[in-house]
């Protein structure tokens, strides 16, 4: 009998994307019956895109594209009024923002920002996790999370097996205490690295370093070695770890550091066009310093759990940490001069990068007149600052240009070659998150039109008991889980327009509730799945979930904590969070009754 319900359930499991498939639309169809006829509508279809976001019984695009065909047919919205969704200015902040990280990535000067951070911290535990995680979300800032992290971990893998030895052999040292020091030793001349493909001059060079090694003698017992081998295991750990988590950090210091950001934006825009506080400039003067607070406290925490923060050293004293030291600082070194000096296409990717980053944060950066001031009011965005930028990288030479290849006739006659290619884009834009950024704004129009938000913010009236700055944790703590078991981008996309509509509902600034939750939705630290980042790391088989949900569970208190500091802070100040604004006063309808209801969270602009 057991034979046979195990055989079910592997049946069961090889198509139960189908069945989900199949199954959730009647299993939901009731909410057409029982609801008001266009609310019940708009939430079948909701729940219908969540429940496949969450399983991934569809692809995640195709999911996207799903109100296209129901929001018309089942009459929620006209089609006319969907598709424009799926092609905001939003997204081509976004796309811009995407073909700059393809232009770094194409010339290699996202590996030579993370050597050059590593040469200059050292090659200590705790200094180079600090390292790895400065690299990680500085880049994670204007890379994509995934590529930032896939990038990083080859690297972090390289130095450790210069510091370390190899981890297969590390690990044999940890379980056995009986082994002889010449087997100990035979274990350090192989070098493998169990990551993502590493660039061969790191593999290379390493193998050099470890071979100049071998001859030396260890005269620690074997109960040392392996007490030393248990630590060393940490501290790897520790090193794989935290670069994953730094790259969900660094994504939320910039618009166009992670798709919620921009989620975030376009639902704004969309129900409360007046609202003009949060652009590329005034999100990164609120979310830069959050990020580093973060980044601080959770390198303390990483350090401290890992062994980072160890005061013991990582050798005897005999020469073994200076050694090793000396390893890994040869390794980096010899990887940044292996580069070379700066060449003329890298220097112009630096140029345009630092043009793009100084002209999102100057159109309007609110405390000052921008730039934005010399030309028609509310003409000129973000996203024509960006496709600006982004343009002239495909017609930009890569090659210093010469006068003298004019009149030189022996001169190559090749034709010049650009920054960036269309081809380059097209193969390193994951185009798929655009459709899913549309998906969610034209989700967010269904539930604004139908009146779906009104309908579910007026059955949360509990919440309205709760004195505001609760209820933003209790929001950014409820988002932060839920990211945990899918996608941060469909997260935010099904609670966005809910918790909107909450705070009208309350009278609080809507900011004070959704700018929390956003940022929320990409502390996700605590399972392998959460992530892409959190997948690479955890697919090296470095780390067990163990090591994730131990260290990922107090990384969220952290990270709730540190969100509730900034938005009761600097936040209040920068958007004026005190106060109920004037742009959201055409969306209360019912502020009057509201007001006469819920009179307890009146008390709130007197006391934030």
């Amino acid at each position: 009998m057991e034979m046979k319900i195990s055989v079910v359930s592997k049946k069961l499991w090889c198509v139960h994307k189908q069945l989900v498939l199949l199954l959730t639309p009647l299993v939901f169809l009731p909410l057409l019956f029982t609801l008001p006829e266009k609310e019940g509508k708009c939430l079948y279809v909701v729940v219908l895109m969540a429940v496949f976001w969450c399983t991934e019984a569809l692809p995640l695009a195709v999911t996207a594209m799903l109100p296209v065909c129901l929001f018309p047919t089942l009459g929620v919205l006209p089609s006319k009024k969907v598709c424009p969704q799926y092609f905001l200015e939003t997204n081509f902040l976004f796309l811009s923002g995407l073909v700059m990280a393809s232009s770094i990535e194409e010339w290699g000067l996202h590996r030579r920002i993370a050597l050059k951070v590593l040469t200059i911290v050292g090659v200590k535990p705790a200094w180079l996790i600090l390292g790895m995680m400065l690299t990680s979300s500085f880049l994670s800032m204007w890379l994509s999370n995934t590529a930032t992290t896939a990038m990083m971990l080859p690297i972090a893998s390289a130095i450790l097996e210069s510091l370390f030895g190899d981890l297969e052999t590390l690990k044999q040292k940890c379980k056995s205490t009986e082994e002889g020091k010449d087997d100990i030793m035979n274990g350090q001349s192989t070098v493998k690295l169990h990551s993502l493909p590493s660039v061969p001059s790191e593999k290379q060079i390493l193998s050099i370093d470890r071979m100049d090694g071998i001859e030396q003698t260890d005269m620690r017992t074997s109960e040392e070695i392996r007490i030393e081998s248990e630590y060393q295991m940490k501290v790897w750990k520790g090193f794989l770890i935290c670069i994953p988590y730094a790259a969900s950090i660094g994504g939320t210091a910039t618009l166009t550091g992670t798709a919620p950001n921009l989620i975030l934006i376009g639902q704004l825009k969309s129900y409360f066009p007046d609202c003009d506080l949060i652009n590329f400039g005034s999100w990164f003067a609120f979310a830069f310093p959050l990020m580093l607070l973060f980044l601080f406290l959770g390198w303390i925490w990483i350090a401290f759990l890992y062994g980072g923060l160890n005061t013991r050293l990582c050798y005897k004293k005999n020469n073994h940490r200076a050694e090793a030291e000396a390893r890994a600082r040869a390794l980096i070194e010899e990887d940044y001069r292996k580069l070379g000096p700066l060449n003329f296409a890298e220097g112009a990717i630096s140029f345009f990068f630092v043009l793009f980053a100084v002209l999102l944060f100057t159109r309007d950066p609110k405390f000052v007149p921008g730039w934005s001031v010399f030309f028609k009011k509310g003409y000129v965005s973000d996203a024509v600052t960006g496709v600006i930028i982004v343009s002239i990288l495909f017609f930009f030479p890569s090659q210093k240009p010469s006068l003298s290849w004019w009149f030189d006739p022996q001169a190559s006659n090749s034709p010049y070659v650009p920054l960036l290619s269309w081809k380059k884009a097209q193969d390193s834009v994951p185009w798929n998150i655009i459709l899913l950024l549309g998906g969610g704004f034209a989700m967010a129009k269904g539930c604004e039109e139908s009146g779906l938000a009104s309908w579910i913010g007026g059955h949360l009236q509990p919440l309205a008991e709760v004195p505001p700055a609760a209820a933003a944790v209790l929001i950014t703590a409820f988002v932060a889980c839920f990211t945990e078991f899918a996608s941060n981008t469909a997260t935010i996309i099904i609670f966005l327009p809910v918790i909107a509509e909450l705070a009208i509902r309350v009278t609080i600034n809507p900011l004070y509730f959704m700018i929390p939750a956003t940022v929320g939705c990409s502390y996700a630290f605590m399972l392998p799945v959460s992530t892409p980042p959190n997948s690479i790391a955890f697919a090296s088989g470095h780390l067990m979930v163990k090591d994730m949900v131990k260290t990922g569970f107090f990384m969220n208190i952290l990270g709730i904590l540190s969100v509730s500091l900034a938005m009761n802070t600097w936040g209040v100040a920068m958007f004026n969070l005190n106060t109920y604004p004037q742009w959201a006063q055409p969306m209360n309808k019912s502020a009057v009754i509201t007001n006469v209801l819920f009179p307890s969270v009146q008390s709130f602009n007197a006391t934030l």
